[in-house]
């Protein structure tokens, strides 16, 4: 693989996300208590057939929802995190998921730090960042219209 050629390094992202977005179930870390992005995230993987086990360090249950304080606290284990934390909490997940063995990691666009992209690949983490992950697995608008346009700019 020639790291030098960016259609190289594009078509690895592509299969990363395509790994990611195949798998059907995933923990969600930072589904918050009110609103916020990470509640609309996790009723569009629902929506979308996936099965989602929430993380909130600070609730049991949220808006009728179980919610698990830590990864090490999911009643079975998973392949894929999405994270919507501020980025240093992000880089706590990322050594939870190397601990756990946890080889998909998505830090959701403003969850994303250098240093936690960089200790993924030390750990052997697939990881997305700084991306939308409702854009890698919604057909309607405006997330087509936005995902047609990363295409014609080379993005996606």
């Amino acid at each position: 693989m020639n790291h030098d050629n960016p259609s190289d390094t594009r078509d690895d992202n592509q299969a990363v996300k395509h790994a990611f977005v195949a798998e059907k179930t995933l923990a969600l870390v930072g589904l918050p208590r009110k609103r916020g992005f990470g509640k609309q995230l996790f009723a569009h993987l629902r929506r979308t057939g996936y099965k989602v086990l929430p993380i909130n360090t600070q609730a049991d249950s949220i808006d009728g929802e179980r919610c698990y304080r830590r990864l090490d606290d999911l009643p079975e284990p998973v392949r894929a995190v999405v994270t919507v934390v501020p980025p240093a909490e992000t880089e706590k997940v990322v050594e939870d998921c190397g601990r756990l063995g946890i080889r998909r990691i998505w830090m959701q666009q403003g969850s994303e730090s250098p240093a936690a992209v960089a200790r993924c690949r030390e750990l052997g983490i697939a990881a997305v960042a700084g991306e939308c992950l409702i854009m890698h697995t919604e057909s309607g608008f405006p997330h087509s219209v936005h995902r047609l346009i990363w295409k014609l700019m080379g993005k996606y």
